[in-house]
């Protein structure tokens, strides 16, 4: 069966008070658009077909997505309009379905499901209905005396009885390609907007060629976002569907409601979080991998076993088995931390590679740096890898000894079992196995006296 999608994507959004186009707001880290283009692909269309107007050029910059085509409606004269423009062509496909961009809950198997049905039937228009709780804004769905769909009755045109009817169209509807373009030509703009509106197809059809509605149990699925109250709902709405198929994969949320996902967790079984941790962008974590309160993970890999304590922050990183984390840890782009390495409180890394067995306990920043298994940093060691120009790297040998408030100023290398004498500034090599440091010579005064300080009443 051939299905072809447009994604109807042309709509101001007024009443989200933004500069942003509608579309482009975001739900669980992504745009709208980008969730229902998600779930069009699980259709494995032959074309996707994305209408836009308002916003168009920021729409067109934000897809990263060769498949779709987009379709430019300069002006917006209704979803009709919008459908038309995307053809021609459509009489060539089995199905055309229709979506709305503002629905980022629909979900793939959802559409599946439903077009998996069309194939069964003998209508020439598939709808998806729904009962929300709070029907206001939806076009109300017309049945005659048999329970069969007469058609849909938009909210701006329905009289009080109509309005009062519970069940509702989504907005997604699904047209046999040889009838779409025919009936298209059909429709009118006598209505209260003065558009076309693709919801007249139903009422051709059900004289024509029958409708088959199929409903969606979840009316959260299919809610359409207007505004940032709507926004926010999707939000909490997304977000307890991600910890949900969470815990179904086996990771244990310590407190559901607060942990957030914005992107995509990938994790292994036995993996535990504690409350208020946020996930952006693509994160992969290991089997038994446990993030401690209150951390930020972003594009990172956790291998099995690593412990990230509390409050620690790691974005474009990698940690190895059995690594432990902070607490009050930034691990910046380009780190990777080896097996058993640690980095401790009040450590930052970036574009670092530590490796097997590496501490880093304390107060330290290691950046552009090569650190060998075994190596022990102490407390305040800082890689000085910036000239103010360029970036510079540092080499560490496997089991150095860095001692604490070292400075180590790139570029420059230590050897393999060497040892930095604390409170040192190292500008040149240290030779492996030998003791370097730079100390000024400690000086006693004892004729000094300490200044004493004047009481409130005395001049200066």
């Amino acid at each position: 069966m051939t299905v072809e999608v447009v994604i109807l994507a042309a709509g101001q959004g007024t009443r989200m008070r933004s500069s942003l186009p509608k579309v482009l707001h975001q739900v669980g880290g992504r745009s709208m658009l980008s969730h229902i283009i998600d779930a069009a692909r699980t259709l494995e269309p032959a074309t996707i077909r994305v209408v836009v107007g308002h916003g168009a050029e920021a729409v067109r910059a934000s897809l990263g997505a060769p498949e779709v085509t987009l379709v430019d409606q300069p002006e917006q004269l209704g979803t009709g309009d919008a459908v038309r423009r995307a053809g021609p062509g459509f009489g060539q496909a089995d199905w055309v379905v229709v979506l709305n961009a503002d629905v980022p809950l629909l979900r793939g198997t959802t559409l599946r499901k439903w077009v998996a049905d069309l194939s069964e039937t003998s209508a020439d228009v598939g709808i998806l209905t729904a009962h929300p709780a709070d029907p206001t804004g939806y076009g109300r769905i017309l049945r005659d005396e048999v329970g069969g769909v007469a058609g849909i009755r938009e909210e701006k045109d329905a009289t009080p009885e109509e309005r009062a009817i519970g069940e509702v169209f989504t907005g997604i509807i699904a047209v046999r390609g040889p009838r779409l373009g025919p009936w298209l030509d059909q429709l009118t703009a006598d209505n209260a907007q003065g558009e076309y509106y693709v919801t007249d197809v139903v009422g051709i059809a059900a004289v024509e060629g029958g409708v088959h509605a199929h409903g969606v149990a979840d009316a959260t699925e299919v809610q359409g976002i207007n505004d940032r109250i709507h926004l926010a709902a999707a939000e909490a709405a997304y977000q307890r569907r991600v910890a949900v198929d969470l815990m179904a994969a086996g990771v244990t949320l310590r407190d559901p409601e607060r942990t957030a996902v914005y992107g995509r967790v990938e994790p292994a079984p036995d993996v535990v979080v504690d409350p208020d941790c946020q996930f952006e962008g693509d994160v992969v974590l290991g089997e038994g991998v446990h993030i401690g309160p209150g951390c930020l993970l972003r594009n990172c890999r956790l291998k099995a076993g690593a412990v990230v304590e509390a409050r620690s922050h790691i974005d474009g990183a990698v940690v190895g088995e059995g690594a432990t984390v902070g607490p009050f840890a930034r691990l910046r782009s380009g780190t990777v931390l080896e097996e058993g390495a640690k980095v401790g409180n009040f450590v930052e890394t970036k574009n670092a590679h530590l490796h097997y067995g590496v501490k880093a306990n304390h107060l330290s920043y290691v950046g552009d740096a090569e650190v060998g298994a075994g190596a022990n940093l102490g407390a305040g060691t800082i890689t000085c890898n910036f000239d103010g120009h360029r970036k510079h790297g540092t080499s560490i040998g496997a089991g150095a000894f860095i001692g604490s408030a070292v400075q180590l100023v790139a570029p420059i290398t230590v050897g393999e079992g060497a040892t930095i004498g604390a409170g040192s500034t190292i500008t040149k090599h240290a030779p492996a196995h030998a003791l370097t440091l730079s100390r000024a010579r400690a000086v006693t005064r004892y004729d000094w006296k300490r200044p004493e300080q004047r009481g409130p009443e005395e001049p200066e």
